[in-house]
């Protein structure tokens, strides 16, 4: 090796191998492999990208460079794949064209391109009913509240092994078999039983919001009864010392009742013979109550002065209980001035002696005040008249 080489050689050779060595050896520590490649065919990130975090429960076999997708065109590609610092979930660090406007309260999934291919994220604007709001930027992180993944093509099988397996699918056949026997020989009665169930269904289709209605009313009952549920209570347990005093008088309200019936019985008896007396009663008591009715309030009002006859009633209230009142009258006792004033009456002083006991109204007043008649004889006429009670002429 020295013959072929000179030293100054060997020694410029030995140095760039252990350069070589070197840069392979701290290329090693900071590359991660084939990741750090770039992949022809990739989606345009242009020149202004921005970052968005992901997190997933489960992110499967997704690897980093895989592709971000909008409305199945790529528009990015996946950048890393960590454990979130806060919880056990996978946050996917994803590297979107800035030229892809998303809301800020977009979605994501895992899809697969194919059903042997493979994964990408797919970042969509939010569901129906939910409106967008903002603007995706750079640095936002996507919840796991709105992300998801697609079943997996082993999971669809092991559902189905398992629905083969142990569903009871070998038992069709006899589930078939006793289905026939069962409605052979019925087939007329279960055709008329499945369209008297179209009918039922029918009908309660066409009754919906009635239905609705009831159940409304039902719930806003149930609301009101537990709004008043512990007067409820109350009422119940107040209750039962009354039912038990019922209890025990049961016997007594039996009679009362049996003696109730034969009351209505008697009186119904009762009424069917006097019904006739009882007419002719009413009849009489007709003019009477329509006399009452046109007097209108002069009855009652003149009730309220006779109570307190000679003041009136509201003169009552001013005077206390250990106050009085005075009265000042003037009474004129002269006995032609009293028999002046009977004079100029409408009733006569002395009955007629053909009509006894009867009081005829003048139309008019005498013109000569009358001369003071003799005392009446109150053997032959007791009542005396109106001169007569004034006298003491009265029973």
């Amino acid at each position: 090796m020295k013959g072929l080489f000179p030293g100054s050689l060997c020694a410029a050779v030995r140095a760039g191998a252990a350069v070589v060595v070197a840069l392979l050896v701290l290329g090693g520590c900071s590359s991660r492999g084939v990741y750090d490649l770039p992949l022809p065919g990739g989606a345009d990130v242009g020149s202004h990208p921005y970052k968005v975090r992901v997190r997933f429960a489960d992110v499967l076999d997704l690897v980093p460079n895989a592709g971000v997708r909008v409305n199945d065109v790529p528009v990015g590609r996946v950048s890393s794949i960590d454990l979130a610092p806060d919880s056990w979930q996978a946050q996917v660090t994803v590297e979107v064209n800035g030229d892809v406007k998303l809301p800020a309260n977009a979605t994501a999934r895992l899809r697969q391109s194919s059903l042997l291919g493979e994964k990408y994220v797919e970042l969509a604007a939010p569901p129906a009913g939910r409106p967008p709001v903002g603007r995706l930027a750079d640095g936002d992180l996507i919840g796991i509240e709105r992300t998801g993944r697609n079943p997996e093509v082993e999971e669809v099988l092991g559902a189905l092994s398992l629905l083969l397996n142990g569903g009871g699918v070998a038992q069709l056949q006899n589930i078939t078999k006793e289905l026939n026997a069962a409605l052979e020989g019925r087939e007329s009665d279960v055709r008329g039983l499945l369209s008297n169930l179209d009918e039922l269904v029918a009908g309660l289709d066409a009754q919906r919001d009635d239905i609705t209605r009831a159940l409304d009313s039902i719930n806003r009952l149930s609301a009101r009864l537990n709004d008043q549920r512990g007067s409820i209570d109350t009422a119940l347990r107040d209750l039962e010392p009354g039912l038990r005093v019922l209890n025990e008088q049961r016997t007594q309200l039996v009679t009362m009742l049996q003696s109730l019936d034969k009351l209505s019985g008697v009186a119904t008896d009762v009424v069917n013979h006097s019904r006739d007396d009882l007419v002719h009663d009413l009849n009489q008591l007709a003019p009477v109550l329509h006399q009452l009715a046109a007097a209108g309030e002069s009855l009652p009002k003149s009730l309220e002065v006779l109570v307190s006859f000679p003041f009136p009633d509201n003169a009552v209230d001013g005077i206390g209980n250990s106050d009085y009142t005075n009265l000042y009258a003037n009474v004129d006792l002269d006995l032609t001035h009293v028999l002046d004033n009977l004079g100029r009456s409408r009733q006569p002083l002395l009955p007629s002696p053909s009509v006894p006991n009867s009081i005829p109204l003048p139309l008019s007043p005498p013109v000569q005040p009358p001369q003071p008649p003799a005392e009446p004889d109150r053997e032959q006429n007791p009542g005396g008249g109106l001169l007569g009670s004034l006298l003491g002429g009265g029973r």
